[in-house]
């Protein structure tokens, strides 16, 4: 597998040779090497083609495919096919191998899982980002073999593992955010905790760099003290079991920076006040017959010397969880008063932890089609299995039976939308936005022509086709399936009514006024009554589409004022005039949307109050309206993870905006005068001015939140540098509550 010399930089090229040679290593025991000569030919051929450059983000392809082979090889430990699809798979899709040749060549079993990793492919290049849960069902079900989705996720850890010093910061934030919210937890399903903590702490360092830099460091200061804690723990449990005559290891883990991350938000506490920030681990090396017996004897033998906490006990050896993880975690009252926690297991249970069900193949000694086809099929539940309470909730929701239900189609720019099965192309028309449904003639449908009654299937792509003179139509709402759309239609039908009515309103007053005549209103509406109109809006409707003869009616309209009739008129409702709406926008015109568009309605968002100079981001809600967020928002992570589809760019522009609202949090001593201080400084800051402020004193040190109205980042910057100078102020910063 000799590389071209000017497909890697020199850096690249020794990570090539280094990965080469402990594949091979790693592989030699189920790739032969006759095929895997074979294997290396193809790969040279196709390099000499150049079928093995660069993505489109300037990421080396043969690199990424040979370090995920590795990745498979080394953490998840999978079979012959598995890894020879992933290398093989680049050739097929540049056509250089077929899917037959690579039957031919390789088994019928390594041809089907490449072509379902084209097919899974496919969903990538129609839809750019994938968070949503349209998109995770579909890749389930185009999956279909469990390995697909294991290949999947070690090539998503490769690639978090190439782009950290990629230049494209928006390219980093989307690899993490797909990361963090589809591969991680589907790692998580199947057991591969080792691979879902990489995933989850690089996602962190790619989102929130500050934060995993810091928890990094504090962790690498804190490292002496914690492993003197560890080794005082372990002494006197080491000295028990050695005297027993077990064979075992025992060692302290550090709780992955994300895990702590997540510890520090839930309990609303700094690094310094977690202290669970590892556990201790004994891995006993016993027989199969003798693992439960002795692992509940360990037990017994910890709960001698520390206090057990019954309320935290997990036991997972008698009933294992559902993606084979066995284990006994006991938390127990340790030196320091402190609570410490402990997991038991046995050398088999620890590398099914940290390999998942991969490793349950390996023990098992599964070598027939049939077994392995079992081991298969038992991922394939548990990937679509909906009562482990303790997964993510990534696939819980889905099944077969609701993926039958529904039909899942692309737009032209590949985003993906789900719509009842039944659903026609103008449902998805107005799906897409109100205006192409009101104009919708038909649609291209994978290129061919189809109706408006065309009912859509899944993996259809659906080009709109528009006409400015269509408008819509009362038989539209026999064509439409979904409720949303018939409403929309009704909506539209109504506007069009108004529309017309206020072309025959300027028509009507403008012969009366041709004539010389006084409008009065009450004899119109009298007028109007007795024409039998319901509403003034029917009756200018009539005129414009000239279902009435409007010199007709203008001289039964003189005649009633001539004859001076009058009826006591019942108080009108507010449908019988025609409402007219105006949208006026004093607001300055301060923000940039999605790159060039202004003007357009936006609210800021409450969770996060971002203000002028912040680093922000546009999320469009399920209404249509667009929050600003800012891009450390609390809630952004969530937001791009599962809705990274809604999310769009937004920059302040060259004006700046009025004043924004902002919580500052200040933590200090409760000294006498130190808030008169506090308030002091805002009140003679110059363009700031305070609106609440709410303290909590305890033991001596207070926690205050104040609200305040600054104009930009600058002026908060420079307030709050202030107020850390108030003698007694231990910090202050900006807060998201």
């Amino acid at each position: 597998m000799q590389p071209k010399e000017d497909i890697f930089s020199p850096e690249e090229k020794l990570d090539f040779l280094r990965s080469y040679l402990e594949l091979r290593r790693q592989t030699r025991t189920i790739i032969s090497d006759e095929e895997f000569e074979k294997l290396r030919v193809i790969i040279s051929d196709a390099t000499s083609h150049d079928q093995y450059g660069r993505d489109k983000h300037g990421n080396s392809i043969l690199l990424r495919n040979l370090n995920t082979a590795l990745i498979l090889s080394k953490e998840v430990g999978l079979e012959r096919s598995t890894l020879l699809s992933i290398l093989l798979y680049n050739v097929v899709a540049h056509e250089s191998l077929t899917i037959a040749e690579v039957e031919d060549g390789f088994g019928k079993d390594v041809a089907n899982i490449i072509t379902h990793l084209l097919k899974t492919e496919s969903l990538y290049t129609k839809h750019a980002t994938v968070q949503s849960d349209n998109f995770r069902k579909l890749l389930l079900s185009f999956a279909n073999d469990a390995r697909v989705i294991i290949i999947l996720i070690a090539d998503n850890l490769c690639l978090m593992r190439m782009i950290n010093h990629h230049p494209d910061k928006e390219y980093r934030l989307s690899i993490a955010s797909e990361a963090s919210y589809l591969y991680a937890p589907l790692a998580h399903r199947l057991g591969l905790y080792k691979i879902k903590s990489e995933l989850e702490d690089l996602s962190l360092k790619y989102t929130n760099r500050e934060v995993f830099d810091s928890i990094a460091s504090k962790l690498t200061q804190t490292k002496a003290k914690r492993q003197k804690y560890i080794e005082a723990f372990i002494a006197p449990i080491r000295e028990k079991l050695l005297a027993e005559g077990y064979k075992f290891e025992m060692k302290g883990r550090t709780k992955s920076i994300y895990s702590i991350y997540n510890k520090m938000k839930k309990q609303k506490a700094d690094f310094e006040d977690i202290y669970d920030l590892f556990a201790i681990r004994i891995i006993l090396d016993t027989p199969l017959e003798k693992e439960k017996a002795d692992c509940w004897r360990i037990f017994s033998i910890i709960a001698d010397m520390y206090k057990p906490n019954p309320s935290r006990m997990r036991d997972w050896i008698t009933i294992p969880k559902s993606n084979g993880y066995e284990s006994l975690h006991i938390t127990v009252w340790g030196p320091e008063d402190r609570w410490v926690e402990v997991q038991i297991r046995t050398k088999r249970m620890d590398e099914i932890a940290e390999n998942g069900l991969a490793a349950h193949w390996r023990y098992k000694g599964v070598k027939s089609e049939s077994g392995l086809d079992d081991w298969l099929n038992n991922m394939r539940d548990i990937l679509e299995s909906s009562d482990d309470k303790e997964a993510l909730e990534l696939v819980k929701d889905f099944s077969k039976d609701d993926y039958d239900k529904e039909v899942f189609v692309f737009s032209p720019k590949g985003d993906l939308y789900k719509l009842s099965k039944g659903a026609t192309v103008l449902d998805f028309a107005y799906l897409i936005h109100t205006n192409l449904g009101n104009r919708c003639v038909g649609a291209k449908v994978d290129d061919k022509n189809q109706s408006l009654r065309y009912q859509l299937k899944s993996g259809d792509t659906v080009v709109v086709l528009t006409s400015p003179q269509q408008k819509p139509k009362q038989d539209w709402l026999n064509i439409a399936t979904q409720t949303r759309t018939k409403q929309k239609i009704r909506q539209a039908l109504k506007e069009e009514e108004n529309k017309e009515a206020e072309y025959g309103k300027e028509m009507f007053f403008r012969r009366i006024k041709n004539r010389k005549i006084e409008p009065d209103e009450s004899s119109l509406m009298l007028l109007i009554r007795k024409m039998g109109f319901k509403t003034v809006t029917k009756f200018f409707s009539a005129v414009a589409q000239e279902k009435i003869d409007v010199n007709s009616v203008i001289d039964r309209y003189i005649q009633l004022q001539q004859n001076g009739e009058e009826d006591n008129i019942q108080q009108r409702s507010a449908e019988e005039y025609i409402q007219q709406s105006v949208t006026t926008s004093t607001k300055e015109d301060v923000l940039v949307i999605d790159g060039s568009l202004k003007d357009i309605e936006y609210k800021l968002s409450k969770c996060c109050n971002p203000i002028y100079g912040d680093e922000i981001f546009g999320f469009v809600n399920s209404q249509g309206g667009i929050k600003i967020h800012r891009v450390d928002c609390p809630n952004a992570p969530d937001l791009r993870g599962r809705f990274g589809y809604r999310v769009v760019p937004a920059k302040w522009s060259g004006k700046q905006g009025s004043q924004y609202v902002v919580v500052l949090r200040v933590v200090g001593n409760d000294d006498i005068g130190i808030v008169a201080n506090i308030t002091s400084i805002i009140s003679k800051e110059n363009g700031v001015s305070m609106r609440s402020i709410s303290i909590d004193s305890n033991d001596g040190l207070f926690q205050g939140h104040i609200t305040v109205m600054v104009s930009h980042v600058p002026a908060l910057n420079a307030l709050i540098k202030k107020l850390k100078t108030v003698k007694g102020v231990k910090n202050v910063e900006r807060s998201s509550e």
